[in-house]
């Protein structure tokens, strides 16, 4: 169990599934939830292979905080195929504020836990990850 600057453990689940997204393939997204009672990061959903990115961004809650990753497939201008791991911090204006510090302060330590993250993207609403802006990032 590894634990964030902000003193948040890590699950090794975490490290765990995010190693298969990324070696594997076994998933097309996870979504990461802090449970504050336990002060731990843990996996909240993952999404099967076959899932698009509105599943993912439906996977988000509107009103709460998550962190996220997505492996997105895509093609360059030259036809080659190819994949970028995304990480996405979601933190809507709508959330608590004690949730978007809590989230903020113990991000970059936990994203440090994932190796193998691509791009990241920070969004407050659905608008700031639309799936233009990650194709964008993407290339």
């Amino acid at each position: 169990m590894a634990n964030s600057a902000s003193g948040m453990a890590v699950h090794d689940d975490c490290k765990l599934k995010f190693l298969e997204l990324k070696a594997k393939r076994n998933y097309r997204f996870i979504v990461f939830k802090i449970e504050e009672k336990i002060q731990r990061v843990v996996v909240e959903k993952l999404g099967q292979p076959e899932e698009s990115y509105e599943d993912f961004t439906a996977s988000l809650p509107a009103n709460e905080c998550r962190y996220a990753v997505y492996d997105f497939d895509f093609t360059t201008d030259e036809n080659c195929q190819k994949s970028k791991i995304f990480f996405v911090a979601w933190s809507p204006d709508t959330s608590r504020v004690r949730s978007k510090m809590l989230y903020a302060s113990s991000k970059d330590r936990f994203k440090r836990e994932l190796d193998g993250i691509q791009v990241e993207l920070q969004a407050t609403d659905p608008s700031e990850m639309s799936l233009d802006i990650v194709k964008a990032r993407a290339i």
